[in-house]
C-alpha cells in the first residue's frame, strides 16, 4: 500500500481482465505528470536478461537473483531515460527476512512485499518464507521492477509532484495515488515484456501470477485487480513506458 508522503510499497502483482471504458476526463495534472518525456522514448533496448537459479526456502539464492535483476533494470532504464535526457542514478538495493525494519521512510509497513523510499532511494524487499516458497514463479521479478518503476518515477519528477498534499482533498490523494501505482505496474510489465524470450519461460508462468492477482483485493491506494492487470498488460504488450501514461487515462481505468 502507498502512503502519499514517503512510502511507496507494491501491492498488487499482477492480472489482466479488461474493464469497460469510460469517457470522463481526467482531473487537471502538472505536465511533469501528463508530459513528461519518459513516454516518448520507445521501446526499451534490453532484449535478454538472464534468470539466476533459486530453490525453494533459499533467501541467500533469491537475494542475487534479485541483484541480477536489479542490474537488468539499471540497464534498461539509463539507456531509457538517456533518451529522455533526464539523468540516472541507480537505486539502493536490501533485504530483509522479517517486517518491521527501520527504514528511512519508518518502519517496514506489515503486509508488504516490498517498498521505495525516495528519501534515500533504496527498495528494500521481504523474502519471507511466503515468497520464497515458490521462488521460481514470476512474482519475485514482478514485484522487484514495480518498485524499480517508483525509482523511475522519483527520477523523472513524477513522485516529486503527486507526493504534495498540502491542499488536497482526500479523494485527490488517493486518485494521484492509485495513478502513481499503475503506472508503476505498468513500468513493471514494459521491462518484462522487453525481455520475457531471453527467459526461457512458457505461458503459464506469466497466466498463473495473472490469476493469483485476480483472486486478490482491490485496494482504495493502488486501484481495482482488474485496472492493476491492464496496467501490467499494457507495458507488457507495449514493451515501452510510452504506453504507461496513467495521468491522461479515464477515471474507469485508474479506479
Amino acid at each position: 500500500m502507498r502512503s502519499p508522503l514517503l512510502a511507496l510499497v507494491s501491492g498488487a502483482l499482477a492480472s489482466v481482465l479488461f474493464a469497460g471504458v469510460a469517457h470522463a476526463a481526467p482531473p487537471a495534472y502538472s505536465p511533469v505528470l501528463t508530459d513528461n518525456p519518459i513516454h516518448k522514448t520507445g521501446r526499451f533496448d534490453l532484449r535478454e536478461c538472464k534468470e539466476q537459479p533459486v530453490d525453494s526456502g533459499d533467501l541467500d539464492a533469491a537475494r542475487v537473483y534479485l541483484e541480477f535483476l536489479l542490474d537488468c533494470m539499471n540497464t534498461t532504464w539509463s539507456s531509457q531515460l538517456a533518451k529522455a535526457k533526464i539523468p540516472f542514478s541507480k537505486p539502493r538495493f536490501g533485504v530483509i527476512a522479517k517486517p518491521g525494519a527501520r527504514t528511512r521512510c519508518g518502519a517496514f509497513p506489515k503486509g508488504a512485499q516490498a517498498l521505495y523510499c525516495p528519501v534515500d532511494r533504496k527498495i528494500t524487499f521481504l523474502l519471507d518464507e511466503a515468497i520464497l516458497e515458490e521462488p521460481f514463479e514470476l512474482f519475485l521479478m514482478a514485484v522487484m521492477a514495480h518498485e524499480y518503476g517508483h525509482h523511475v518515477q522519483y527520477l523523472t519528477g513524477v513522485l516529486k509532484v503527486a507526493d504534495r498534499v498540502k491542499g488536497k482533498s482526500k479523494t485527490r490523494i488517493l486518485d494521484e495515488s492509485r495513478r502513481v501505482e499503475l503506472q508503476a505496474e505498468c513500468y513493471a510489465g514494459g521491462f518484462i515484456g522487453s525481455v520475457w524470450r531471453s527467459l526461457g519461460r512458457g505461458d503459464f508462468d506469466f497466466r498463473y501470477i495473472v490469476k493469483t492477482a485476480q483472486n486478490g483485493y482491490d485496494f482504495a491506494t493502488h486501484g481495482k485487480a482488474a485496472n492493476v492487470g491492464y496496467w501490467l498488460k499494457r507495458g507488457f504488450d507495449a514493451e515501452s513506458p510510452d504506453s504507461c501514461n496513467t495521468w491522461k487515462a479515464p477515471k474507469s481505468r485508474v479506479s
